[in-house]
Parts: structure tokens; C-alpha cells; sequence
């Protein structure tokens, strides 16, 4: 009897999974699956407590779904990879497993962790590997002279022509198959990691992702270039918590939307291209991440910006952690994220620019709190989102662009309903005061329980174009 394992990683659903599709291709086989939880490498890499407790939700709801269908689902943990490799190894060995399935993870750990793996279980285990996380794989897009493209626009105008040429059909669940002699299969054990509540706006699971997805495509979509820089309005997908731990594929994402909205690619000012377009920012990062390990390194993509001479006050990171600054529209964001383990993303590009270039703190500290809070945390999203914010990274916005957090305020959430949904403390101020609520205290002979602005915007603003020209011209 031939035995197949499907090693899952970040890919926690049964339809349109490769990997899982390929070992149950002969009907024959005795299929099995394995998820490997290593708390102490999740540690290093900063992981939210609330992205693990997602992780284990989902995976209780994929282990009865796999049981369904006759495939048994071990969860095993381990410290971190080295010691996943060794477990996984002496697993196999001692099933007798003839073919290992799974599906590619980018990182570089990771890329060293399957390579090791591989190096153990040559000529005992045959491995499949599989490009299921992304429409098209790393190394697919290229320049005309062969590199990774730098910026955007014409990374998405060749993704597009690409993509055209591409098979990315979503894949059916397996068919049920015969349970054999399995044993009931023990629920995952709780990880050794920090206990997290779920905010109930993030039901965990493959069903709960595509019932998130069905409607978002039907209902709306056709508005989300409208409304999507409106944090107080419910006018994004809020996928990106499914698409981090693969309950979601991103084909299924694509093909949704063309089952939806069939024209999209001919209205390119549409609500629809224009969320196709965050899919490609999506598969940007991860393709620019292969091409470029010492991003996971946490190097910059432009090397002079490394000279940049941080302000290290510890005071006002806390303050920012805390959604203390005296920005509204700043804190509302951080007291979002805090509480919910999201951040609407116009709200993130807010927050990390008042970070980087408001005080000057560097980008690598907000992008390891984010990493920390966030739901959906995601190597590649969250570092192509910092190094874009702080001017550090490809297609960066130039350093002296600055956003300034009142008048990005006043732009994005006008009557501040947003703003008074998370910071209580200014229910009584005026909606044209609400961005400086001080400035109407003052007038008012009121006491405000809320902090006065850390920084003064303009000066901050003057301080941070000197340090990067410093920085660019050599003398940092």
C-alpha cells in the first residue's frame, strides 16, 4: 500500500490546495496529513498570539473536514524547524511514507528548512513541492534583461500578460476516500504560546473565508474604489487574515471575482481592478522577497537608507504603541489594532509613516509590533508596507514625501466617526475640531483626558528631511 503525507504549512483548507490535490491523485493510497506548530520559531519571528490562536481555530475545523474524506490530520509540536525537520523525518520513517507533498513557503528559514528536509529524506521519501500561495510563482515575472522588477506598475502591467497565459483554475476538494484502519484522531493540543481571545469579526475557517469572499464579490465590490480609504466604512474584503494562514488561495480570490465580475480587466477604474490590483501587491512582495532574501534579513532594499540615524525615545513608541501620540487618527489606528488584531490599511500607511517619519523611531521596530498584533501578519505584506511607508524599500515613495496625520485625519474619516468609535475620551468635540481637538479645548476651558501631540508635525517633518538627506549624502 502506498503512503502520502501532506505536510501543511500556511495553507489550511481542503479545496484548491495542491498539494493536497496531488497526494490524493491515486485512489489507491493511503493519504494522512501533518501539521507541525513550532511556538519558539513563531517567537523569533514575533507572531501575534491572536494569529496562533486563529491558526488552531482553523485547524480544528480543517481536521474534521479532512476526516470527512478519510484523511486523518496529526498535529505535533515542536520547538522550531530544526526540530520539526527532525520529527517530520522520524515520522515518515516510521509510517512508511513513500511521497511527501507540500506546498512552498518563501521565507528564507523556511527555504532552509524545506532544503534540509529534503537532503534527509532523499532516496527514502519522494518530495513535491508546489507554488500554491501565489498566482504565479517567484521568477515568473521578469524584466526583459531577466531581473525582478523594482517598481510596481510595470511588475503588474507583465503580471497581468502573465497571468493571461496562466492555468490558475481553483483545484475541488478531494473525494471522500476509505478510512482504512485509522484510529480517532486527537484534536490539536493547545500551542505553547500565549492564550488569545478572537475578535468575533474573524470567524476562523476555510467556510467562513469563502462565505467572506462570495459576499464581498457580490455586494461589494463594485464600490471598493470608493470606499476603501474610509476606515469608518466596512468597504474592504477583510481577507488578508484567511489569505495569511491559507484558508483562502488567491485563485479562488481571482476567480470569484471574474465569476462576479466578468469586465474587470476592461474597466480598469473599477472597484473590481482595483482590488485585482491589491491581489498583485500581494504577489509583488512575495516574488520581490525571493529575489531578495535580505529583506527577511531585515535589510533595506535602499542600502543608503541604512545610515538614516534613528531617534531612539523609548517614550514615544510607547506612546505610539499605545495609541497615546495626540494624533487621533494615529492612536484610533493603533487602538484598532490592538484590540482587534487588524488595521485598516490606509490606517496602516497612516500609523507607520507618523512612526518613521513624524518620530523618526526606524521602521523595523513598528514592523516588529505589527508583526506581534496582527491577525493576518505576513513576512512579505508587512515589510513591502513599512519599507513603502519609511522611503526605504522598492518603489518607496521618496523620502520627503511626508504624511502629514491631521490633514490625512480630516481626508479619510471627515466627521471622525472612526476616530470617536476608538477614542471615546473625544465624544464631546465638534467633527471640524475633532483632528485637533486641543485647539477647541483651549477655546472651550476644557480638560481633555487625552495626551497633547508628542511632536510638533512641521518640526518633525523638517528633523526627518535632514536626517535622510544626511543619511544620503553619507554623512549619517
Amino acid at each position: 500500500m502506498t503512503t502520502h503525507l501532506v505536510w501543511l504549512r500556511n495553507d489550511l483548507r481542503v479545496t484548491d490546495n495542491q498539494a493536497l490535490y496531488a497526494a490524493c491523485r491515486d485512489p489507491q493510497a493511503t493519504v494522512m496529513a501533518v501539521f507541525i506548530a513550532t511556538p519558539q520559531q513563531w517567537r523569533q519571528h514575533h507572531m501575534a498570539a491572536r494569529q496562533a490562536a486563529f491558526i488552531h481555530a482553523t485547524l480544528r475545523q480543517l481536521q474534521q473536514a479532512l476526516a470527512q474524506r478519510g484523511i486523518p490530520l496529526v498535529t505535533q509540536q515542536c520547538d522550531d524547524f530544526a526540530a520539526a525537520v527532525d520529527w517530520l523525518a522520524d515520522f515518515c520513517q516510521a509510517s512508511h511514507v513513500d511521497a511527501l507533498f507540500y506546498n512552498r513557503q518563501y521565507e528564507l528559514n523556511e527555504r532552509r528548512r524545506d532544503r534540509q528536509l529534503e537532503q534527509r529524506l532523499n532516496g527514502m521519501v519522494n518530495c513535491q513541492a508546489f507554488d500554491d500561495s501565489l498566482l504565479l510563482p517567484p521568477g515568473s515575472v521578469l524584466s526583459g534583461n531577466g531581473e525582478m522588477y523594482k517598481m510596481y506598475t510595470p511588475f503588474r502591467r507583465a503580471f497581468l500578460a502573465r497571468l493571461a497565459e496562466s492555468d490558475i483554475a481553483s483545484l475541488p476538494a478531494p473525494a471522500q476516500r476509505s478510512c482504512g484502519q485509522w484510529q480517532a484522531i486527537t484534536p490539536p493540543a493547545p500551542f505553547d504560546y500565549p492564550a488569545a481571545e478572537l475578535d468575533d469579526g474573524f470567524p476562523a475557517g476555510e467556510e467562513a473565508a469563502l462565505r467572506r469572499l462570495r459576499h464581498f464579490c457580490r455586494q461589494q465590490v463594485q464600490d471598493y474604489h470608493h470606499q476603501r480609504d474610509i476606515p469608518a466604512v466596512d468597504g474592504t474584503s477583510v481577507l488578508s487574515p484567511y489569505l495569511a494562514v491559507g484558508a483562502l488561495s488567491p485563485r479562488q480570490c481571482v476567480n470569484r471575482l471574474r465569476a462576479e465580475c466578468p469586465d474587470m480587466l476592461a474597466n480598469p477604474h473599477g472597484g473590481a481592478f482595483c482590488w485585482l490590483n491589491e491581489l498583485i501587491w500581494r504577489e509583488f512582495y512575495r516574488h520581490l522577497l525571493v529575489a531578495n532574501p535580505a529583506l527577511c534579513r531585515h535589510r533595506p532594499f535602499i542600502a543608503w537608507t541604512d545610515r538614516v540615524r534613528w531617534n531612539p525615545a523609548a517614550d514615544n513608541f510607547l506612546a505610539w504603541q499605545q495609541g497615546r501620540t495626540g494624533y487621533p487618527i494615529v492612536d484610533a489606528a493603533m487602538r484598532q489594532l490592538n484590540q482587534t488584531g487588524w488595521m485598516h490599511n490606509r490606517l496602516r500607511m497612516i500609523a507607520a509613516s507618523f512612526l518613521v517619519k513624524d518620530l523618526l523611531i526606524d521602521w523595523r521596530a513598528g514592523e516588529r509590533y505589527f508583526m506581534s498584533q496582527l491577525l493576518d501578519g505576513d513576512l512579505a505584506a508587512n515589510n513591502g508596507g513599512w519599507q513603502w511607508a519609511a522611503s526605504t524599500g522598492t518603489d518607496a515613495a521618496p523620502y520627503f514625501r511626508i504624511f502629514n496625520p491631521t490633514t490625512q485625519g480630516k481626508r479619510f474619516d471627515p466627521q471622525g466617526s472612526f476616530i470617536r468609535k476608538w477614542l471615546p475620551e473625544l465624544a464631546d468635540v465638534p467633527d471640524n475640531e475633532l483632528h485637533q481637538p486641543h485647539r477647541w479645548a483651549e477655546k472651550q476651558q476644557r480638560v481633555l483626558d487625552y495626551p497633547l501631540p508628542i511632536v510638533d508635525h512641521p518640526q518633525a517633518r523638517l528633523a526627518t528631511l535632514a536626517a535622510f538627506d544626511a543619511a544620503k549624502r553619507g554623512a549619517g
